[in-house]
């Protein structure tokens, strides 16, 4: 072969490899992308369930006297849970973070359960029944509280 060949072939081989190595990037940041869209979506969708419980009657499933929308349970919004406070599906595992602000608040963490940068960790803040009173945060520097 002559030099201009071996130099076509190398610099083929090197290009090759780059893309390759750009598209392997490419999917990883958006499988992670996905999947704080995945969580997001539980997330609201749960904190929707959380909002829709705390304005049922009592006799249809609704909070009982005394209780308010920060007293919501995995159970009260009819999700099966290992724990009481603890709900796993195939996109991550949400908790019932903070519902100490007398019953008027509740938190939900949604996470994927990955460490390093693969880590999704999500925030959805319910503060009333409007649908503008919940809010989410996607990996937050520190969590929200009531």
């Amino acid at each position: 072969m002559g030099q201009q060949q071996l130099l076509l072939l190398v610099l083929g081989i090197v290009i090759v490899g780059l893309a390759v190595v750009v598209g392997i990037q490419a999917f990883s940041e958006n499988q992670k992308k996905a999947n704080a869209d995945s969580l997001v979506n539980d997330g609201i969708r749960i904190a929707s369930d959380a909002q829709a419980w705390s304005l049922k009657p009592q006799a249809f499933g609704g909070p009982a006297a005394g209780e308010a929308l920060g007293d919501v349970t995995f159970a009260d919004i009819g999700l099966t849970t290992a724990t009481v406070t603890t709900y796993s599906n195939t996109n991550g595992e949400f908790t019932i973070e903070d519902n100490t602000a007398a019953g008027a608040c509740v938190i939900f963490k949604g996470s994927n359960g990955l460490t390093g940068d693969k880590l999704n960790e999500i925030y959805i803040e319910v503060t009333g029944t409007a649908q503008d009173e919940i809010s989410t945060s996607i990996n937050p520097a520190t969590a929200p509280t009531c």
